[in-house]
């Protein structure tokens, strides 16, 4: 079940949201009633974008290796064509 709380709730009750994201779960908290961010554990954060932060170190890597550079329209014909092969 999601669990939503107002702002206020990270100043008044940071330690109840800290056990729950310590648990897996993200908290959702609003301002006014609107969504306004989502507070998760370092783990849950580090799950979620290190395979991103991997891919880019990656292309950093072969950017650096390899002088080869393609256009835009290269790069998505390219795509294009793996699409339409499917």
């Amino acid at each position: 079940m999601m669990d939503i709380r107002p702002v206020s709730d990270l100043r008044n009750k940071f330690t109840e949201i800290e056990n729950t994201v310590k648990e897996g779960s993200p908290v959702y908290l609003t301002k006014n009633g609107y969504g306004s961010m989502v507070v998760l554990s370092l783990e849950e954060y580090s799950r979620l974008t290190d395979p991103t932060e991997a891919a880019l170190d990656y292309a950093d890597y072969v950017a650096k290796h390899d002088s080869r550079r393609m256009s835009h329209e290269e790069v998505f014909g390219k795509i294009r064509e793996k699409l339409n092969a499917k």
